[in-house]
């Protein structure tokens, strides 16, 4: 039997927008996204990885709608998320004759989403835009919420927009194509819900976590629907990350220092890194005495069963300093001092910029030296 499909509602007055969960939504694409569109014609972005595999279902689904598409492929992996790639990108929409009435239409995993979620947001000064996310990393998180952006050799996500999207397909189905590194990398996303403030889904994915990642459709629909509540939940709360949406960010700032690290490069995939991310979290929580111990273990064997990774890759040599300065370059720096998502347990993050730089360091040299 197949899983049922879900709708979750992002609530932002007349930006709101619904996400579609389930599987077969490729196959939708034409009738859920022509009703939303103002002219008939639609571009698809994608890059080499999914174009083979989705794109001329994709188009198909649109044409059977009515809609005329046009599509343009970039380069796969997180090093397309720069300058030099958004200009072709713009280039391309704009030798494609793109009017204010087209719909682009994302279809990929979260390089994809955030590439072309920025493009939108300045091309022509904003049309519309729909995610087809095609990674559980993307479906559960940067598809959602409409945070757009790129990298620059100063950190991670740095350039970008705030810029929602009006509509997103999380077709759980083509997560089966993903190779399983690609899953795991997803997961860890998946996992942050429950340690931000969801205990019981924490513990449901403890139960239920390898069916998730082993392709249960039922499980991975749930998961992605339960993570996507959390999130719309959140950006309707604080669309621009003012305050409570910085919860998000659990991992994300020792995560996008150790992306940093490797140069943004295959070496450590961002879920990999978010994964490594929320461990120093709650491990840092643990050593400032502001969590049980027990819960950090409990975060670790976690990812452990399932193969996330929870210490440092060897035999890189970690530099403590350089990493602490990638962190004093991420943008949710205010008055100098890092903004940390910490938590007094599974279940209860909070946000805070008193975190001792001696701890933090001390902390990282442990894991550093694979302690």
């Amino acid at each position: 039997m197949s899983a049922a499909l879900e709708q979750v509602l992002v609530e932002l007055g007349e930006r709101s927008y619904p996400i579609h969960i389930g599987p077969g939504l490729l196959d939708r694409a034409g009738e859920l996204i022509k009703p939303l569109m103002q002219g008939g014609r639609a571009l698809v972005v994608t890059d080499a990885n999914v174009a083979p595999l989705y794109l001329e279902r994709v188009q198909k689904s649109l044409a059977e709608a009515g809609v005329v598409t046009m599509h343009t492929v970039v380069p796969a992996g997180e090093q397309t998320k720069d300058f030099k790639h958004l200009e072709a990108l713009l280039d391309a929409m704009l030798e494609a004759r793109a009017e204010r009435g087209v719909m682009v239409v994302a279809l990929g995993g979260g390089v994809i989403g955030d590439l072309t979620g920025f493009a939108a947001s300045i091309l022509l000064r904003g049309v519309d835009f729909v995610q087809i996310p095609t990674t559980l990393l993307s479906q559960v998180d940067s598809s959602v919420g409409g945070k757009t952006g790129i990298n620059t050799r100063q950190g991670k996500n740095l350039v970008g927009t705030f810029y929602q999207p009006r509509l997103v397909l999380a077709d759980t189905a083509v997560l089966d194509t993903l190779p399983r590194r690609q899953v795991l990398a997803g997961y860890a996303e998946v996992a942050k819900y429950g340690v931000i403030d969801d205990e019981p889904f924490f513990a449901w994915l403890e139960a239920n976590g390898s069916k998730v990642i082993d392709g249960d459709l039922e499980a991975r629909r749930h998961a992605v629907a339960v993570s996507c509540r959390a999130k719309a939940r959140i950006v309707a709360a604080d669309e621009r990350e003012g305050g409570v949406r910085a919860l998000l960010n659990l991992g994300h700032t020792f995560g996008h220092a150790l992306e940093a690290e490797t140069g943004f490069s295959e070496e450590m995939l961002h879920g990999e890194a978010v994964a490594l991310g929320m461990v120093m979290a709650l491990r840092l929580s643990a050593r400032l005495g502001l969590a049980p111990a027990a819960d950090a273990e409990r975060l670790e064997r976690h990812f452990e069963a399932l193969g996330l990774p929870t210490a440092l890759p060897r035999p890189r040599l970690w530099a403590v300093d350089r990493l602490i300065r990638h962190m004093a370059g991420d943008k949710k720096v205010k008055d100098g001092k890092v903004t940390f998502v910490m938590a007094r347990g599974i279940g209860k993050s909070f946000l805070t910029r008193e975190v001792p730089e001696a701890e933090l360091a001390s902390m990282l040299s442990e894991m550093a030296a694979g302690r």
